[in-house]
């Protein structure tokens, strides 16, 4: 996780030192990394729309072998090899979003590691300066907290050098220029993107975006339900075996992927209120990026399938 959340804050630093806004950069990010999924989420849904064309012929090798499991699984593997289908893309799709999601965490997290690049051994020297001044911060990741305590510090050397007769000038430039590497500008449409919900309860501010996020992971997974469910209608119309009661292999990897649809949504929520919120930004934005893409995707897949079966007819 740790290797791939180094390659986002590559992009993440250079996205911040371009905008000079953290909440902005984050939004950019989101929008690159969505594109870049692209093709996955393409085949993932051509995946779906022919798994549910074979639920037809699946029904017929289940009549078939119901009394030779060996058969029925030897069947079924070799349809799946003649039309190049794996029962388990879906499922690989929902365990690249969860790696996706933690590398975005520990990014986000700790963004003086794997953004800013600063050496360890120095974020650990500005933790122990931090604690050992009795600076108090209410946030639990030590990261951001030594950020505020940054910034803090740079803040008041910047006042001492307002002054005209001040002494150690040199060494104050120095000391704040030190502090200036590990500065961050998080705050975002007025809501400070390093705060954790669970932390700033008196805060309405920082339930917005999380509030926001769990809305439109309700209309994605609303999306993508309601297009299988329609294959499923199609596929019952086509096969005539609503009433079939044998275990389809097919259906249990679709249902396991669904699970893990359902479960990465909830896992989700439970992280981003415990979480910085550039955490939560990034995933709503990635939601909203998401909802444009299906409606997208779903659309032209429809008019395939139009075109199909006037081809048929």
């Amino acid at each position: 996780m740790g290797f791939i959340s180094g390659i986002f804050g590559y992009l993440l630093n250079w996205l911040y030192e371009v905008f000079s806004n953290y909440g902005v950069a984050i939004l950019i990010f989101s929008v690159i990394l969505r594109v870049i999924l692209i093709p996955i989420t393409i085949k993932q849904q051509k995946s779906m729309k022919k798994s549910a064309a074979l639920q037809a012929e699946m029904s017929e090798i289940q009549k078939k072998y119901k009394n030779n499991p060996e058969k029925l699984n030897q069947e079924t593997i070799e349809l799946y090899k003649r039309e190049k289908m794996s029962p388990f893309s879906g499922c690989l799709t929902s365990i690249l979003q969860l790696v996706i999601i933690l590398s975005v965490f520990w990014l986000v997290s700790q963004p003086l590691t794997y953004m800013k690049k600063i050496d360890n051994n120095l974020i650990d020297a500005y933790t122990t300066e931090m604690k050992e001044s009795g600076y108090n911060s209410n946030n639990s990741y030590v990261q951001i907290a030594t950020i505020d305590y940054a910034e803090t510090k740079y803040q008041e050397i910047s006042k001492q050098l307002e002054q005209e007769n001040v002494e150690n000038r040199e060494e104050l430039v120095k000391k704040q220029q030190e502090y200036n590497q590990l500065r961050l500008n998080m705050e975002f449409l007025g809501i400070d993107l390093s705060k954790v919900p669970t932390q700033n309860l008196n805060d309405w501010r920082v339930y917005v975006i999380p509030v926001l996020y769990v809305i439109t992971s309700i209309i994605s997974t609303k999306l993508t339900t309601v297009t299988q469910k329609k294959k499923q209608k199609q596929d019952i119309v086509v096969s005539g075996e609503e009433d079939n009661k044998e275990v389809d292999p097919t259906e249990q990897m679709q249902q396991m992927s669904n699970s893990m649809m359902y479960m990465i949504p909830v896992m989700s929520v439970m992280i981003a209120i415990i979480a910085p919120l550039g955490l939560a930004l990034y995933w709503l934005a990635s939601n909203i990026l998401m909802i444009i893409e299906r409606l997208i995707i779903n659309k032209v897949m429809e008019k395939d399938d139009n075109k199909e079966e006037s081809s048929n007819g």
